[in-house]
């Protein structure tokens, strides 16, 4: 079983999240917030642009602003290749 995250994260994606603060199509004086958060690819983040061209096209409320940050939870000093396999024999 392959853990998705693990696997982005070995392809140079680190977790990044997004505040989006965007008009209410209800109420336009008012502002509301919504956090994305997923692997994305540095320093052009394809998914989260992806994310926001379908906001764009397909959502009522308009942008106001996004910050953007992303943390590599691996570091290449904590995972190495292994070489070989140790049995432990009961």
């Amino acid at each position: 079983m392959k853990d998705r995250a693990f696997v982005a994260q070995i392809g140079g994606s680190r977790l990044t999240t997004a505040e989006i603060y965007y008009y209410r199509p209800d109420a336009r004086s008012l502002l509301q917030q919504f956090v994305w958060q997923d692997y994305d690819l540095p320093p052009d983040f394809p998914l989260l642009f992806q994310f926001l061209e379908h906001w764009q096209r397909e959502l009522e409320g308009a942008l106001h602003s996004i910050s953007i940050s992303h943390q590599g939870l691996l570091k290449p000093a904590e995972w190495h290749a292994v070489d070989g396999v140790i049995h432990i024999r009961r």
